[in-house]
């Protein structure tokens, strides 16, 4: 059974740190390319970041780029997304999602099949 479960979220203040993981189960994460995905109360489903199943190559939205670093370690079936510098703007239900390339995560992510529950980031003094 394919399976992407999300941990690590929780309530920061600005200016700290959190590190997301995302779990797999069922298939072999070295076929597939991961993203994170972001969705705030009111607001359109977000594409954060995606780590290609090949060399992994990284891609970021502008939003997070230079806070936000995501990895992956294929051995422990793990794509981890470290979220630093946090902002308000940050808070939201974070998803991590697979698809076989990261071509359209920043677009809506239809190419992503399976998707995790999510965890909830807020970041609030």
């Amino acid at each position: 059974q394919v399976q992407l479960v999300e941990s690590g979220g929780g309530l920061v203040q600005p200016g700290g740190s959190l590190k997301l993981s995302c779990t797999t189960s069922g298939f072999s994460l070295d076929y597939y390319a991961i993203g994170w995905f972001r969705q705030a109360p009111e607001k359109e489903r977000e594409g954060v970041s995606c780590i290609s199943r090949s060399f992994s190559s990284t891609y970021y939205a502008d939003s997070v780029k230079g806070r936000f670093t995501i990895s992956r370690d294929n051995a422990k079936n793990t794509v981890y997304l470290q979220m630093n510098s946090l902002k308000p703007e940050d808070t939201a239900v974070y998803y991590c999602a697979r698809a076989y390339v990261c071509s359209d995560y920043a677009t809506g992510g239809n190419k992503f099949n399976r998707w995790g529950q999510g965890t909830q980031v807020t970041v609030s003094s």
